[in-house]
């Protein structure tokens, strides 16, 4: 499953590269996580409709996302952090928001990724390891997760270059 799921996501990040229209809308957010993961759930690309133990009441979800996407423009556009920080900082609200059944934490960082880019810089590396198995990195990203809800990014931004 997980390398079929591997190969979807390749399909969307493929697919993504291409685009040249804006990324920071609803509707790119959506159809990013269809390309994704499109042939591995029927769903894929629809904000889930029941609660789950993380994430926001699932009615606000296409809010908080368009505030996001409302503050990243404003952030982009007043040069309020450095790309890196930016886009740290998108993933990481988009895996607090938690919009989807599943896939939540894969597309936030091909979100990110992308912006990232958009602005200048490489792509991250997101500590160089599969963060699907439970593993040692997986563990160093979620604490670095953990970090940024208490509003410390800095450990996030130095997994997302480790």
């Amino acid at each position: 499953m997980n390398e079929w799921e591997q190969q979807n996501i390749q399909h969307g990040d493929d697919w993504a590269r291409k685009q040249r229209k804006e990324i920071l809308n609803e509707a790119f957010v959506r159809q990013l996580h269809k390309q994704m993961f499109g042939e591995t759930w029927r769903w894929a690309g629809e904000f889930r409709k029941s609660d789950k133990n993380i994430g926001i009441d699932w009615f606000k979800i296409s809010i908080e996302v368009k505030k996001l996407l409302d503050d990243v423009h404003y952030q982009i556009e007043h040069a309020s952090y450095a790309p890196d920080e930016l886009a740290v900082r998108l993933h990481h609200r988009l895996v607090f928001i938690h919009a989807f059944p599943n896939g939540n934490g894969r597309h936030a960082r091909l979100m990110a990724d992308l912006l990232v880019e958009r602005l200048g810089r490489p792509r991250f590396s997101w500590g160089s390891r599969s963060l699907v198995d439970d593993n040692e990195t997986r563990q160093r990203y979620l604490a670095a997760l953990q970090a940024a809800d208490a509003r410390d990014y800095a450990p996030l931004l130095a997994f997302a270059r480790s």
